[in-house]
């Protein structure tokens, strides 16, 4: 609650790369509403497309991985569960469907946080309840030292900073202190200073920042997933989430460093969703488009493993009817069999 006190105190002067980022989230904006009319057909295949890359990356930040032919079949069929890992994908699955269909409707409350946090983390003893016990970030480094990163709120103290947090999210909007979109990532940078939960925090905290959007008018995280942007720059998410936590407790912080770091994501996932309509020509060649889209975006050597991982919903006998399509003209194949490394061309 301590970056939203600031910005209730005295609303900051909003540094220029902020506002460059809030320019470009407006346009954006006005975009999004346009396709959302005239592409209807087109976004339906991004939307299972990020429902799958949403729930995969958000667990495989926290090290929760499951076997990718299982993928398919988690998400949009109902298998027995062969472990612990599978039932938090599925978990994460359900809790964003909750999102996505409630919309702007699903409130920003104690309520609903506790909800998504029981869906994610599943059968877990304390899913949907927060901490009992102090629990601190601790940093391992390889050699075997460690180091307490952050203190979060104790636990006695947490019920009453989590009220506190979701009062000053929904005096913010009313009273317009500063742009939602600031708001919003203040809200999420307080969560995770919060860590009110013994574990499940990070997932619980890019759920909410998925249903803070909706209630700001922003549905890119529909159709382009957030966490999967979030775990390809997850370097620098931790980076800007320690320098911004600085302090945090005295009120003393700087959350520049955090806040640009979401509306810079917010801007990529933007842009990806601009790019991804237009490549869109029909829904019957909507996964042969994706497939495409990932070789573009992958390194120049590559494997169709790596293809796979990019598109989880796509058929392995499509990606290499792909593969062998633009043999020659964009890619070229290094070796032979399964395990063959395949190369870019020059354009």
């Amino acid at each position: 609650m301590m970056t939203l006190r600031q910005l209730a105190a005295e609303p900051p002067t909003i540094p220029t790369r902020t506002s460059w980022y809030l320019a470009d989230l407006a346009e954006a904006r006005g975009k999004q509403e346009l396709f959302t009319r005239q592409s209807p057909q087109k976004l339906k295949v991004l939307r299972e497309h990020a429902l799958i890359e949403s729930a995969i990356s958000s667990n495989r930040i926290e090290g929760v991985e499951v076997d990718k032919s299982r993928v398919g079949t988690l998400m949009f069929g109902k298998p027995a569960l062969r472990d612990r890992d599978e039932e938090e994908v599925r978990g994460y699955r359900d809790a964003l469907r909750l999102i996505h269909e409630s919309g702007a409707k699903l409130p920003i409350s104690e309520a609903t946080v506790k909800r998504l946090h029981k869906l994610c983390r599943g059968n877990v003893w304390d899913a949907g309840r927060y901490k009992d016990k102090n629990v601190d970030i601790i940093q391992t480094y390889a050699d075997g030292r460690s180091r307490v990163r952050f203190k979060t709120v104790p636990a006695k103290q947490t019920p009453r900073a989590m009220a506190e947090t979701v009062e000053l999210w929904g005096r913010g909007l009313r009273e317009k202190w500063i742009h939602p979109l600031i708001l919003l990532a203040a809200l999420n940078l307080d969560f995770l200073c919060i860590h009110p939960f013994r574990d499940g925090n990070g997932r619980a905290s890019r759920l909410l920042l998925l249903q803070s959007l909706y209630r700001c008018g922003f549905e890119v995280g529909r159709y382009i997933s957030l966490e999967r942007l979030i775990e390809d720059n997850k370097e620098r998410y931790y980076e800007t989430l320690e320098q911004s936590s600085a302090r945090w407790h005295e009120g003393r912080h700087d959350p520049w460093p955090y806040l640009n770091y979401l509306l810079f994501i917010l801007t990529q996932a933007c842009k990806e969703l601009e790019q991804r309509v237009g490549q869109i020509k029909s829904p019957r060649g909507a996964k042969t488009e994706l497939v495409e889209h990932a070789i573009e975006v992958q390194a120049d050597i590559f494997t169709v493993s790596n293809l796979q991982l990019a598109c989880p919903g796509v058929s392995l006998d499509l990606i290499r009817h792909v593969l062998k399509r633009l043999r020659g003209t964009r890619v070229e194949c290094l070796g032979r069999g399964h395990t063959a490394q395949w190369r870019k061309l020059p354009k």
